[in-house]
């Protein structure tokens, strides 16, 4: 592996394992009652815009054009305000679990809307890498005992659907847009046109809140949900999605249920046994091996690769013939 593609897996591992802690706290704060689910999105909208926009005065500075100005708000309803919304109000109606079993769907997702919009080949390592990771996931979610199913509800499942297909298009359809400028620059806009944008909706939960009352912990927790889990892990995912295809990207969203179960064991809420370990396994195999899978650029260099090497052999009989 070289650099480039150990940058993208590190910075796209350390996103999803805050995403995979950021789940069941973002629960904890939504059962208290205090914040509603709207208030949490803006907080998280508000926070990040101002946290990217304080930290591009410390980089060096890009000139973003008008058309790209409106190609990242457009992107950025797609990867933050429908994705954010849509999950925070799913899961405020439905189980972490069923929000966990949902996320499974985004490689499935995300692999076929790239070969829609970038013309990716769906081959056999794809397919099979995504199946084995998908089910690991699933073993790893309906084998836990974190929480119960009595919260599910139709409505908040489909809502984290939504969110999930918002994102898988965002992975997809913008690529090319993201891969032009730094993280820090193309967040800043994102989550200034999604403050922007949410504000109007998010305003009569903001104003209904009691901030006195809320209690230390939830703040603490709030600041987690506003800092790592939408700051830094929306720093790290643009990285990863310059340097590795989306199929790839996306399939890290196996680590969340993964790294859930991990917090369960280490407070005393679960156990690790072998089932665990096979799930495990096969998250990382199934990672693997879409990793080992071709990129169109990869099998169109195979065919150049072998129209020279035809030329060169029909050359060569040639030659032989005349000399």
């Amino acid at each position: 592996m070289d650099d480039k593609n150990f940058k993208g897996h590190a910075s796209l591992l350390i996103a999803y394992v805050i995403f995979g802690l950021n789940t069941p706290i973002t629960k904890a704060i939504l059962t208290h009652g205090e914040t509603s689910a709207m208030a949490l999105t803006f907080y998280r909208f508000a926070g990040a815009a101002a946290l990217f926009w304080l930290a591009s005065l410390f980089v060096k500075r890009e000139r973003v054009g008008v058309r790209d100005i409106i190609l990242l708000s457009i992107a950025s309803l797609f990867a933050i305000v429908i994705n954010q919304t849509s999950f925070i109000m799913g899961l405020s109606m439905t189980s972490p679990i069923d929000a966990s079993v949902i996320t499974t769907l985004v490689p499935i997702m995300t692999m076929i809307f790239a070969a829609f919009f970038l013309k990716e080949p769906i081959t056999w390592k794809k397919v099979i890498g995504v199946l084995v990771g998908a089910f690991g996931a699933l073993l790893l979610i309906f084998n836990g005992n974190i929480v119960s199913h009595n919260s599910a509800s139709v409505e908040g499942n489909l809502l984290c659907m939504l969110s999930c297909l918002a994102f898988a298009i965002y992975l997809t359809a913008f690529k090319r847009l993201i891969v032009r400028y730094s993280a820090v620059t193309s967040m800043k806009w994102m989550f200034l046109s999604a403050t922007v944008c949410s504000f109007p909706f998010c305003w009569s939960d903001i104003s209904a809140i009691n901030y006195g009352t809320i209690p230390a912990d939830i703040y603490i927790r709030i600041i987690f949900v506003v800092l790592m889990a939408t700051f830094v892990s929306y720093l790290l995912i643009p990285v990863g999605q310059k340097l590795l295809r989306p199929t790839i990207v996306s399939m890290y969203n196996y680590l969340q249920p993964l790294v859930s179960s991990f917090v369960a064991v280490l407070l005393g809420m679960d156990t690790f046994g072998w089932v665990k370990s096979i799930a495990a396994v096969l998250i990382f195999m199934g990672v693997y091996i879409v990793t080992q899978s071709k990129s169109r650029a990869q099998m169109e260099q195979e065919k150049i690769d072998k129209c020279k090497a035809l030329i060169l052999s029909d050359f060569t009989i040639n030659s032989n013939k005349f000399s």
